[in-house]
């Protein structure tokens, strides 16, 4: 019996929680509230299978285009919600880590997630990391200004910069994404973590991200265990 492979970093596109409401009769808002129900228990049930990393698409950037009220439930949840887990996180020995831009959060948000981030910040057993207010290429030319002053301060060799050290001047030193799922049944990345993306494996369902349970990741996991990894040569030549 083959051995199951664990993607060591799993990213989610949490998608069709609006559309999951609609189809229930409520605001589209609950959709909101049911999604982040589910990332709570389905969290955890990812880290016990054995993956290290887990990254969830939060709050784009792009996000700030829609209603004020929905973009004001998605803040206010933030900051209900998150403080409430933190427990839970130390319980199970979770570091929480927030990727993305801080300005334009309200300052509400900003405690709160740099609260969280602090009081988990010792734990080892796996990372969340949160993507809020983040968008894929702003990310890179962030990192790139970040290379670009440091160079100027001649605290960077150039050189030294290859498609490797490059990770070290993003919002967070993590490692390639090995399983990207996106629910809902949209076939596109948007804007999600373009470079660490590079080689990783897509899997897309029609499920709704609030209906996404352990047995909709099992058959994402067993999915990937059909693959071969290549990484542009003939045979798997990267560890997951």
């Amino acid at each position: 019996m083959n051995e199951v492979k664990v993607p060591n970093h799993v990213a989610i596109i949490m998608d069709g929680n609006r559309r999951w409401a609609k189809e229930k009769g409520l605001i589209t808002l609950k959709g909101h509230q049911a999604g982040f129900e589910n990332l709570k228990e389905l969290s955890k049930y990812i880290f016990n299978k054995g993956t290290k990393y887990l990254s969830v698409f939060a709050f784009s950037t792009e996000n700030f285009k829609r209603s004020e009220e929905e973009v004001k439930y998605l803040m206010d949840m933030v900051v209900t919600e998150i403080p409430k887990l933190i427990k839970e996180f130390n319980k199970n020995n979770i570091k929480v880590m927030f990727s993305g831009r801080r300005d334009r959060l309200r300052n509400d948000v900003l405690k709160v997630i740099d609260d969280c981030a602090n009081q988990t910040l010792d734990n080892n057993a796996g990372i969340l990391n949160i993507c809020l207010n983040y968008g894929g290429q702003q990310e890179i030319v962030d990192a790139c200004k970040k290379i670009a002053n440091l160079v100027k301060e001649d605290k960077l060799d150039l050189d030294k910069i290859n498609e490797e050290s490059f990770y070290n001047y993003l919002y967070n030193e993590l490692p390639a994404i090995d399983l990207m799922i996106r629910t809902s049944g949209e076939y596109r990345i948007s804007n999600f973590l373009i470079y660490q993306l590079a080689y990783a494996e897509m899997y897309f369902t029609n499920v709704y991200f609030p209906d996404f349970n352990a047995a909709c990741y099992d058959e994402a996991l067993a999915s990937f265990n059909k693959r071969d990894r290549r990484f542009g040569g003939s045979n798997e030549t990267k560890n997951n």
